[in-house]
């Protein structure tokens, strides 16, 4: 090679879905451009050299499903601080959503291409780490099936419709948008819960005075996320078309995808490092602020559907893990003083510890391989949702790497986060391994556990899905 490599990492222990191996990894050009047992002749010219001896090289992790908030006059550093929080837990491509009814125009509420257009913009230049979108589908849109193929054909393949809440989908229009996508290429994710046995459990508890929190999970049984999941697997296999459920977090619902896929279904799911590590547990709480921090939808469920996920993702019936991440804050967003349970917002903040979770919780205690880490948090990621360049530490592909310490210990703690929420459901929670540093296209954005990234050096990445 006539000119030195931008990067030589030495003696790390590389890892990818089909086996590990101590090796060197070169990277030229933002890509990886060698993987060798022995990279001492280019290591000898490269202009920079990682000792990585004890750590484990992975690749960069996707996390396909986040509510990041765009910036605004009031809070202009959100969408670029939780791409910094991102960093810190060695994901270095994550999709957002544009979230119905957090500070889009009217313009956008009503349209798919108004809001892609208005997102891209609000979002330039604001990232540490790449980035892609995912629409999501009101039922309030003028005409929001109409607009899939164009969407699709702007570059972003995935959409994400909600069988509940008051801009959900009816099932006509669920079905339409399902095969639309297929027939377009792309793949339409749903938020599966049964809007008649929610909205008649809810209106059930709040009529009986049931407002605290905790109720919000009694009113969300597994037995709807069950319900509306087989009837989307049923959708998927009548339209022909691909479908992912996003966010299972219960046996039955799991079932219900793992039969639709022996049927020849094309469907895909994910899980949440929240339905790993948690349960329902944290809904007996007396406090009512501390509950409210888990008011997510589904909710936490028991220890049996939290040992189902882990065999799901260890058998493959689920294919992947993501966060959910949405950035609320205990005093605005969580509020619960005189708030109804069905007024909190949904979600809890999760884009910093994905990996902590996933390692610690699944990999460390035997659960499942590094190998299959890999495969749940970047290949399988990347794969499904057409980030063709990302996902896998293999020659030619993006040099997205992290430098992994298994040996480490710590404890999470909101107080050492870097997301924009205030506090995380994890909190005190034991976990092994550490990030150490993180590269996106071959440029460290953590280095020694430190942030040495830029604002705007993430790209926005067009996405284009291979079924």
């Amino acid at each position: 090679m006539s000119h030195p490599v931008d990067l030589v990492v030495r003696g790390g222990t590389i890892v990818t879905p089909g086996g590990s191996s101590r090796a060197d990894l070169a990277v030229e050009g933002g890509r990886i451009s060698a993987i060798e047992p022995d990279l001492a002749g280019l290591a000898a010219g490269a202009r920079e050299v990682i000792d990585a001896t004890g750590l484990i090289v992975l690749p960069g992790i996707v996390d396909v499903h986040t509510h990041t908030r765009v910036a605004s006059d009031a809070e202009p550093d959100r969408f670029f601080q939780d791409s910094v929080a991102a960093a810190f837990g060695g994901t270095t491509t994550f999709l957002a959503f544009n979230n119905p009814g957090t500070g889009s125009s009217p313009a956008a509420e009503r349209s798919l291409v108004a809001g892609l257009t208005e997102w891209r913009a609000a979002t330039s230049s604001d990232a540490a780490v790449d980035y892609a979108v995912s629409l999501a589908i009101s039922g309030r849109m003028d005409d929001p099936v109409g607009e899939l193929a164009a969407i699709v054909d702007s570059g972003v393949p995935t959409a994400k419709a909600f069988m509940v809440f008051d801009f959900r989908l009816d099932n006509a229009r669920l079905f339409e948008a399902i095969r639309t996508m297929g027939r377009r290429g792309g793949r339409l994710e749903v938020h599966c819960e049964d809007p008649v046995l929610i909205d008649t459990a809810v209106a059930g508890a709040l009529a009986r005075g049931d407002t605290a929190p905790r109720f919000h999970a009694s009113s969300r049984p597994a037995l709807a996320e069950t319900v509306a999941t087989a009837r989307t697997m049923a959708f998927a296999e009548a339209a022909d078309a691909p479908v992912h459920v996003v966010h299972l977090s219960s046996s039955g619902a799991l079932e219900a995808v793992r039969a639709a896929k022996a049927r020849g279904v094309r469907a895909s799911a994910e899980t949440c490092p929240h339905y790993l590590a948690l349960t329902d547990a944290r809904y007996l709480d007396p406090d009512d602020a501390e509950v409210a921090k888990v008011v997510i939808s589904p909710p936490l469920r028991s220890v049996a559907d939290r040992d189902a996920m882990w065999t799901g993702l260890a058998d493959g019936s689920l294919d992947l893990v993501a966060t959910d991440h949405v950035p609320d804050r205990v005093a605005v967003e969580k509020r619960v003083s005189g708030v109804p349970f069905d007024k909190i917002s949904n979600g809890a903040p999760g884009i910093e510890t994905l990996l902590a979770i996933a390692w610690s919780e699944g990999v460390a205690t035997g659960r499942i391989t590094a190998e299959r880490l890999v495969e749940l948090l970047s290949a399988a990621p990347a794969r499904f949702f057409g980030l063709s360049s990302k996902g896998v530490l293999a020659r030619g592909r993006d040099a997205d790497l992290v430098l992994f310490d298994p040996a480490a210990r710590r404890t999470i703690r909101a107080a050492e986060l870097h997301h924009t929420s205030d506090y995380t459901a994890f909190e005190g929670l034991a976990v092994s391994g550490a990030v150490r540093s993180v590269f996106v296209r071959g440029r460290a954005v953590i280095r020694d556990g430190l942030f040495v990234g830029q604002r705007g050096y993430g790209q926005f990445v067009e996405r284009r899905i291979s079924d």
